[in-house]
């Protein structure tokens, strides 16, 4: 997710529709000191559909562990590198 006010990517994962998921946040239904509760103006920029939670899991958590808005923005506006990355995940 993404949000223009706040200028900053949101990286999460759900079970549940993502249009869903994107309201309760927006809503800050995850209380006041949640990292999206600031702002609601939150938009889904890529909504990556996988197999399993197992995946989805290891997915967010390399996302999060590379730090880097610039890794977000390749993978959101690159259909390359998105794919690139998907790949590492889905290959293993």
């Amino acid at each position: 997710m993404f949000s223009e006010t706040r200028n900053k990517y949101y990286v999460g994962i759900t079970t549940e529709a993502t249009e869903n998921r994107l309201k309760k946040h927006n809503e800050s239904i995850y209380g006041k000191n949640s990292f999206t509760s600031t702002v609601n103006d939150w938009s889904v920029v890529l909504d990556l559909e996988v197999d399993s939670i197992e995946i989805a899991r290891k997915m967010e958590s390399y996302i999060k562990k590379m730090k880097s808005r610039k890794f977000i923005e390749k993978i959101v506006f690159d259909v390359n590198e998105r794919n690139v990355f998907i790949n590492k995940f889905l290959n293993h």
